[in-house]
């Protein structure tokens, strides 16, 4: 082998410039600080238990630190970090349906006694139609209304367009009024 295949330089091009510049950890260490708990909550209302949400959320975060440099527009690391965080609660949903050797079959987590005291019921009825809706329309309502984020966004974030989500989030509301219809 050539000596200069093996040679792991930091210089701009070279294999180890994916990584963040000081700027660029101090820019990922800020998005943490102001929007990590936000990211952790809409990954819970997706997945259901603390412990997967917060798995979603730090890999969403290893996957922008291995990528900022590569971003095209670093401003927008922010929708990077959505987008990642619905489609790895996608995966750890399509996970839990898949039947395993290893594991036996997901039970979603029971509301504890404290848990349900601080929720109380009719904010975990709510909960329970929200899961019951299909993942679109779901991810739609969450992003929209929980996470507070406007039409563009949320069609940024979802990979759709804006009367797309216009249309699901109506669908959804009508389908989550009804759903709550039912329980009453």
């Amino acid at each position: 082998m050539k000596a200069e295949t093996l040679d792991l330089d930091e210089s701009p091009g070279g294999p180890m410039s994916a990584s963040p510049t000081s700027a660029g950890a101090d820019t990922i260490t800020g998005i943490y600080v102001e929007h990590a708990l936000g990211l952790t909550r809409l990954a819970l209302i997706m997945v259901g238990d603390r412990e997967s949400a917060e798995d979603v959320v730090q890999e969403a975060f290893l996957g922008l630190h291995r990528r900022f440099g590569d971003l095209r527009d670093q401003e927008k690391a922010l929708v990077y970090l959505r987008t990642a965080v619905l489609n790895n609660a996608r995966t750890v949903l399509r996970r839990r349906r898949l039947p395993s050797w290893f594991a036996g079959t997901y039970d979603p987590p029971v509301w504890s006694a404290e848990s349900a005291a601080l929720l109380g019921a009719e904010r975990r009825e709510v909960m329970e139609a929200l899961h019951r809706l299909p993942r679109r329309q779901r991810e739609a309502l969450v992003l929209r209304y929980y996470a507070e984020l406007s039409e563009e966004e949320t069609a940024q974030v979802m990979g759709i367009s804006r009367g797309t989500v216009k249309s699901t989030t109506s669908r959804a509301l009508d389908a989550l009024g009804r759903l709550l219809g039912e329980t009453r």
